[in-house]
């Protein structure tokens, strides 16, 4: 088992979970973040560190669309192992549902 993000990330990016994985499986997108599958050791550390409950185990029915974006994402984008700044309109987009069409490929910057 292994954990990823889902569209709960998306706009959000609070980035809270990265400070607390003992591995750095995160990467970072311009607006959200992905875990590596391949990396995560399922400790799950960061599930409930998500204010947004975007970090889902991939046993839950909600994460099975998430599990390849993670992977494809993971090996596009750059690692990030600080929690960085979420976006200022963060707070606006928090209990957004159906976030997955303002998904943007594009990478972030650490």
């Amino acid at each position: 088992m292994t954990y990823v993000v889902a569209d709960g990330c998306i706009k959000c990016k609070y980035m809270d979970c990265v400070e607390v994985c003992p591995v750095d499986c995160f990467y970072v997108g311009e607006n959200m973040l992905v875990i590596h599958p391949d990396e995560c050791i399922d400790c799950g550390v960061c599930e409930p560190e998500c204010p947004v409950s975007a970090i889902l185990p991939d046993s839950d029915d909600r994460a099975s669309e998430w599990v390849e974006l993670n992977r494809t994402y993971a090996a596009m984008w750059p690692n990030i192992t600080r929690k960085g700044e979420a976006p200022a309109d963060a707070d606006d987009w928090k209990d957004k549902p159906g976030k997955k069409a303002l998904f943007s490929p594009e990478p972030g910057t650490v």
